[in-house]
Order: structure tokens, then sequence, then C-alpha cells
């Protein structure tokens, strides 16, 4: 083969690849364009040889579009006119052993629509709109914002009518308005990296730097996320780094030897989830998993990743037939994936500090949301999540029994930066809707979900519902086909769509619910013994003595007609939102809303009307200036 002078720059650029400092290896890597010239680069260290295979040489090897060795860096290039925006492309590679395999690229930003994987040129840059929104954000201290999440699988959203996806543009158009209009801060997407079987609803990825070709271009999901911005909703991409697709013409085995995943095929291999595990210890790797996060939040203006399966990545014991393994000192921690995960948050901390990092993590690993930790900002909290619906679930009788349920997360609340998640993976499979795991005939169906939302709303931590819970959706989940939008024919269904809407403004517009969420300053528990009654008060405030909000809960279907709800100080006081508000398809007509504080020994009580199944959120009325309310 000739010998190529290849210049320095280049070379620098497979250096940090290589030793895991390429931060942005997507620059790289792909196809850069220089007027009609593309250069197109691959890392396949292990490759005799390697070609750019297109229609052009009828996808077979050809001296035209033979790819020259970057030295001994492992990476591959040429640099061709003879492609051109639009075409498919894929890397004819001959393995240590002599066959030649077909590789679509690692690095491109689409690929054909399925079920073919081959990569398509596409280099044309958008004209962003949102620097007055991303200004804003850049500002804001991302721990006392509201953070009020609608969790969307993007391809059954809705539909249309012949079962065709809406495409970003039209998402863009019908979306973002309605979320606008139900009061949420932000949009969260179960993964659109690119990916061949619906049902894995894009957790088993190949396409890291690309959007699915389902619904359109990238181009077409930027423009989907200046809209949001423009809206002034955030949009969160639920992110996958820790395994990919088991495909043979995508990452596994990508030159012929194992590249991306270990060497032992019993690490690689992730039964449980049907794919491959990322060797996160190798430095290439960590480059093009940092990379491909960070093109999502700089190049896509995405708001901030949650990343999936954080406990595989952190524990070796986490799929099925590794429930014994240890390491070296005898316990279940991978420090690869540790490693590599501190990496990644601090990385995005430096680089996008506004960013907001989620971790979906399931077990009691200390640290998840802490610097010295894994780095995260805001970590799931699965076990409010689990304890919460339990609770819902239960028949009136048993509860007075079962209070710890509700209370039992009061212990640990603070130990991290906690999301509160009803998320997709609860409302399928079998798991039933929200709706359909609420106890009770229709009617105490609706009044034990407005309940528990508010409840979920009261909880110090920001908040996540995945689609259609906010009507009360009967039917569980369904990914190939859109929402029962026909429920809102339903007048019940519409009031809980309304509820659902006014207390998610009601959220954004009071600083109690979120401004201190992870400090104790921001949460009053004085009444939240009560589980032999069934009921429970509590406080939540923001930084300003009159940000307090106070919350009363009755989880049994037997009305309060005197219960003493503690306030902070004299006064009169307002009810802003009752559960059973007729509007929201309660029974109260007339809804008692002036009340007048009382000292009782050391502290003041009001004395309310506490719905059946029901809930109350009050806030002291503005004093008027100049007036002694004590």
């Amino acid at each position: 083969m000739l010998k190529v002078q290849v210049p320095e720059e280049n070379l620098q650029a497979a250096y940090l690849f290589n030793t895991g400092q390429s931060y942005r290896a997507d620059k790289f890597f792909g196809i850069t364009r220089d007027k009609a010239e593309l250069t197109f680069r691959v890392w396949a260290p292990h490759a005799k040889a390697v070609h750019l295979a297109s229609a052009q040489c009828d996808w077979m090897p050809s001296e035209a579009f033979a790819m020259h060795p970057l030295e001994e860096t492992g990476v591959w290039e040429i640099t061709t006119t003879a492609l051109k925006e639009g075409d498919l492309y894929k890397y004819a590679i001959e393995t240590p052993a002599g066959d030649v395999v077909l590789r679509t690229d690692p690095f491109a930003h689409e690929y054909e629509k399925k079920p073919g994987v081959a990569a398509v040129v596409n280099t044309c840059p958008y004209k962003w709109h949102d620097g007055l929104y991303r200004g804003r954000q850049g500002r804001r201290h991302k721990l006392n914002q509201p953070i009020n999440i609608y969790e969307v699988h993007m391809t059954s959203w809705r539909r249309h009518t012949d079962g065709s996806y809406l495409s970003y543009r039209e998402l863009a158009d019908e979306l973002i308005p309605y979320v606008k209009q139900m009061g949420y801060t932000h949009i969260e997407m179960l993964p659109i990296t690119e990916h061949l079987l619906d049902m894995s609803w894009g957790y088993q990825s190949y396409g890291f730097f690309a959007a699915t070709s389902r619904m359109g271009y990238l181009q077409d999901l930027q423009y989907f996320v200046d809209e949001a911005h423009k809206a002034n909703l955030g949009v969160i991409l639920d992110f996958v780094p820790g395994h990919f697709i088991k495909n043979y013409d995508a990452l596994y085995r990508f030159d012929g030897t194992p590249t991306f995943e270990a060497g032992d095929v019993t690490i690689a291999e992730n039964v449980r989830w049907g794919t491959w595990n990322f060797d996160l210890g190798k430095s290439q790797v960590q480059s093009f998993l940092v990379s491909a996060a960070l093109f999502w939040l700089e190049d896509v203006h995405f708001d901030g990743l949650r990343v999936d399966g954080v406990s595989n990545i952190i524990y070796l014991n986490q799929d099925a037939g590794k429930e014994d393994w240890v390491n070296e000192h005898g316990t279940a921690i991978d420090y690869a994936g540790v490693a590599f995960l501190q990496k990644l948050n601090a990385i995005i901390h430096e680089r996008v500090p506004s960013a907001l990092m989620f971790a979906e993590e399931a077990t009691a690993y200390p640290g998840v949301t802490k610097p010295e930790g894994l780095g995260f900002d805001f970590k799931w909290n699965m076990g409010w999540m689990h304890d919460t619906l339990d609770f819902f679930e239960l028949d009136y009788l048993y509860r007075t029994g079962a209070f710890n349920n509700l209370t039992f997360s009061f212990m640990y609340t603070f130990d991290e930066q906690f999301t509160l998640p009803l998320s997709h993976d609860e409302v399928v499979h079998g798991k039933k809707s929200l709706m359909h795991k609420m106890f009770g005939d229709r009617y105490n169906q609706f009044a034990n979900l407005r309940t528990m939302m508010v409840w979920m709303m009261a909880h110090p931590g920001k908040k996540l519902r995945f689609m259609g819970s906010e009507w009360g959706q009967f039917l569980e989940w369904r990914d190939e086909e859109g929402l029962e939008w026909r429920d809102l024919q339903d007048g019940m269904n519409r009031s809980m769509q309304h509820f659902t809407a006014e207390l998610n403004k009601l959220y954004r517009d009071e600083h109690a619910f979120w401004e201190q969420d992870f400090v104790p300053a921001g949460v009053n528990f004085s009444q939240t013994d009560q589980g032999a009654q069934g009921t429970m008060a509590l406080m939540r405030h923001g930084k300003k003595p009159s940000d307090t909000i106070i919350m009363a809960m009755n989880t049994l279907p037997v009305q309060k007609d005197d219960y003493r709800v503690i306030v902070p100080r004299a006064g009169r006081y307002d009810v802003l939102l009752n559960t059973e508000d007729i509007a929201f398809g309660g029974t109260w007509q007339h809804i008692p809303t002036d009340y007048e504080a009382f000292l009782v020994g050391d502290h003041y009580e009001i004395s309310v009307i506490l719905p059946a199944t029901g809930a109350l959120i009050i806030k002291q009325k503005k004093q008027v200036r100049g007036k002694n309310n004590g």
C-alpha cells in the first residue's frame, strides 16, 4: 500500500481518541466536508484493509475507494468527491482472518430506514433560533428550578389515521403546544438514537450520533428542539451508553475482533437485554460515548440526558447468570463502569454546565448525585415510586396499616437529589396503567389518581410522568399505536386532564414546590405520623417566608369535617386546589377557600373539611401592608 503523508493534526486527533481524551470525536470521524470533498474516517484497529462501499462500487471493495491507514493509530480515511448528500455508504472491512465484512458508520448522523442500516451522507448544518432560551438556562441554578417532565415515546404519542408516524416537524406543531398547554416544563424523549427493533423502544441502538430516520432527518429533530426552546420548554434525551444492538453489521466485532465490546463473550453479552455491553474500560470506547453525549447536548441542544441502566454499568452482577460475580476485592462493583460515569459527568458539567444529568439507578449505591460519587445532578427515586404505587393500589381497609409506604421515603429523601418518576416502565408488560392500578370503582380510581398526583407534587424532588397518565388512560401503553386520545370524549377523562394542567401550573408558579427540593429547610414533616387516620399534612417552603405551601391529604373514603392543619403563622389562608372540585371530576360544587388561623398552644392551625380520598393545597393570603397579622 502506498504510504501517505499524514498531517500532524490528524495524528493528534487519533492519539486523543485512542487515549480516551477525544470528547468530540465525531468532528474527526464519520464525515467531514471541505467544499465538494468528503473525508470519511473510521476506527478499525485490527483490519487488514478498509474500503468505502456504496452503490458506486456495487457495495464491493474497489481500489478507487480504498482507505489508507493513519500510520499505526487504527484509523482509516479516504477523501473523495464521488459521494454526495443523501448517498448511502458502509465500510468493507477485511478482518484479520481475511474475511470481508460490511459495517455501517458508527459516527453517522443519519441511516437509511429500517430494515437497512447503511449510513447516509448528511453534512447539512442547522441554523438555530434559541439563543435567548439557552442564555437564560445558563444563568439558572439547575437544582432550584421547576422540573416537571412529560416523558414521551415519540412514535406512539400520536399517529396518523393510517398508523404512520408523525414526523419530528409534525410533532413540533402538535406535541409542543400540548405540553405547553398542560403546564409541564420539560419533554423527555425515550431513546431516538437509531435502532431497528420497534419493540426495544430505542434502547437497543446502533446509531449513537443519529436521530432515528422513522420521523425524519437530524435537522428535523433540531427543528423540534428549537421550537420547544422557543416555547420555553426544555428537552431531555434518554441516553443509553451501557450496551448496543446485537446485529452483525453494526458495532459488534466491528473489524472482525471485539472492538467496542470486551474480548470475553461472557462479559460482553448482556443476556437480560439481548444486547452487547460496551467495554467501558477501553479508552476509545470512552471517547466514543462521551463524544456522543456531547453531540446531543452541544449540536442538538438537548437540555439534559437521562442515563439508562446505570445499575448495569456500575455493578458486575446485574445480568442474568452473573448474579454471583464479584471483583478482585470481593464486591460486585464494576470499577471501569464507575470511572466512566464519573468521567462522563465531569466532562459534561465542565463543557455544558447547564446540562441536567439524570441517573436511572435502582439500588442504594451511595453518592450517585455527589461530586465525589458518580456526579449526576439527579437520581430517579425508584423506592418512592414502588412504595407510592403499592399504597394507592391497596384496598382502603388496609391503608392505615401500610402508611409506612408513604412515609418511609422521608428517611432518605435528602441522601440524593431525587427525581420522582412515574415512567413508561410502570405502565407496560401487564403492570397496568396508572389509572388501572388505582383501587376502587371508576370514580374512586380517578379520586385516588388525583390524590396521588398531589402527593407527588408535594413530596421533595423533581417530577416525571409518562404520557397518557395526565388524563387517566385506562389501557396500558402500547408502543405499536398512538395513545387512546378517544378517551377524551369522556367527561371524567377530560376533567382529569384539566386537573393535571391546573396542578402543573400551580407547581410551576409556586416556588415552594421546587426551590428547596434537596435541603431540609424546604419541607416540614410536622403532620406525617397520622397513619391511623389515613391522613397527612406537610409544608413546603421556598426561600422567602411568604413562599410556603401546605398539602393536606386524606387517603380514605371518609370525609374529615374538622381536620386541623398546622400553618406557619397567623392570618388568613386560601385553598388553591381541592382535588374533589367538580371541575376536576369530583363532587364538590361549593369549595370553601378562606380560613382564619387560630392559636393552639405554641403554633397556629386552621380547621378545614378534608375531602374523602382527596387532597388540598393551601397557602396564606397576602398580608395587607401596615396590618399586624400576628
